[in-house]
């Protein structure tokens, strides 16, 4: 018996180890597709190594220029391409307390108290729509499903917001797009694809609604409340039109609409155009560095979440 205990452990030992594949490694190819050839391979390097570049290229020149003195700005006329000289004293005057930053502190608490509200709103209605038995749950459906093709129009949705009193409220720039049908369309799809079991056994259990969605509904759509929330994120990060039309205080305005005024070269910031007139700051080294403050948040955000987008659209979007 020892011998053949001995004898396996011999022929296992000259079994040449298992190669584990590499977490780079391409996935393998079905049978039915062929091999790439080398010139199809370097022609979507080619593409890719362009697209890239057109991307990055624009940013670089506004980070850049950004960073420039007014002597290299002049000297090139313009945007800048190769660093020389390189400043901080556009992000300097910027951050000293004025004008622009009053507008990003504005930026940031509409950004997250706007997602908190647009999230706890989208998650409760996208689960009572995802439950069959739930009281009226196909007429809600069909009349959100209704406001993505018709709207009431610009002057009535002013005038409701104005006769509500939010004109020159920080409350108009989240209540009115604080809904987006779309995403809870994509979470209500997540939602039904989650086994029905699961909600079964909790409310044999004693569990009600708000236990089942915030202990087993939400823990199991991590992807998907993700992708949501970087939508609602970003869209409030960007917005701009809601202060513009129901902000009159200046004082009041986002990172945005500042951004914009500077642009179109409106009016100087706060702080700025003492700066500016002395030749001590470039007008366009200002303008670019807003535009670098207000991408820099959605660019060091997105890749925590780019992982999940494929998980959490494709199967919200698809299930349901």
């Amino acid at each position: 018996m020892s011998a053949v205990i001995d004898e396996d452990v011999r022929q296992a030992d000259r079994q040449p180890p298992v190669r584990r594949p590499s977490r780079w490694a391409a996935p393998p190819r079905p049978v039915w597709e062929e091999r790439p050839s080398t010139a199809g391979i370097a022609g979507k390097g080619l593409v890719l190594a362009l697209a890239c570049l057109a991307i990055l290229f624009p940013l670089w020149i506004v980070i850049v220029t950004s960073l420039s003195s007014r002597k290299t700005i002049d000297e090139a006329g313009g945007l800048v391409m190769i660093p020389q000289d390189i400043t901080f004293i556009a992000y300097q005057e910027l951050l000293s307390g004025g004008q622009v930053t009053r507008a990003a502190v504005i930026s940031v608490v509409i950004t997250l108290v706007g997602t908190v509200f647009s999230m706890m709103v989208s998650v409760g209605c996208a689960y009572g729509l995802s439950r069959p038995d739930s009281l009226g749950h196909r007429w809600i459906l069909m009349t959100l499903l209704a406001t993505m093709f018709f709207s009431a129009g610009l002057i009535p949705t002013y005038l409701l917001v104005q006769s509500i009193g939010l004109t020159d409220t920080y409350l108009a720039l989240i209540l009115p797009s604080a809904i987006s049908v779309f995403n809870i369309l994509v979470l209500r799809g997540f939602f039904m694809g989650i086994s029905q079991e699961l909600v079964d056994s909790a409310r044999i259990d004693g569990a009600g609604d708000f236990r089942i969605l915030w202990q087993i509904i939400m823990p199991l759509s991590r992807a998907v409340l993700a992708v949501i929330t970087l939508f609602y994120a970003v869209g409030y990060w960007s917005a701009w039109f809601n202060a513009s039309l129901y902000l009159n205080d200046q004082d009041m305005m986002p990172l945005q609409n500042v951004m914009i005024q500077l642009v179109q070269k409106q009016e100087a910031p706060v702080g700025l155009g003492q700066a500016i007139k002395t030749g001590e700051l470039s007008g366009l080294a200002v303008q670019m560095a807003v535009m670098v403050m207000a991408l820099l948040p959605v660019a060091v955000l997105s890749p925590f979440v780019q992982k999940h987008f494929k998980k959490g659209m494709l199967t919200g979007a698809v299930k349901g």
